[in-house]
């Protein structure tokens, strides 16, 4: 269960990079740009320690789906972004795919 916690934190971490290299505006913003490389490492690091003992192709599949329905949904809230249906859906699936995977592996 620890290593699903770590994986869960380490998409965290990857929304959290994803929207700050938004506002680093090319890494031309400081602050951003130093947020966005801490968090990226601060990612890579938990997925790291969670692919010790999950299966690399869940477990990186699950984290790529936290960051994608993530950013998808920051962009949606922070950026105003287009909330069509279809995008909607498609966000829908991405976070039914990672709960499948998740129930798909022994805790």
């Amino acid at each position: 269960m620890q290593a699903w916690i770590l994986l869960g934190l380490a998409g965290l971490a990857e929304i959290a990079w994803v929207i700050s290299l938004k506002y680093s505006e090319g890494f031309t913003k400081p602050a951003a740009s130093i947020v966005t490389v801490v968090s990226l490492a601060v990612s890579m690091v938990l997925l790291g320690w969670a692919v010790k003992t999950l299966p690399i192709g869940r477990a990186y599949a699950v984290w790529t789906g936290i960051g994608a329905a993530g950013a998808a949904i920051a962009g949606l809230y922070l950026f105003g972004e287009s909330a069509n249906a279809m995008r909607l859906l498609c966000i829908v699936l991405i976070i039914a795919g990672v709960a499948g995977l998740k129930l798909s592996t022994p805790a």
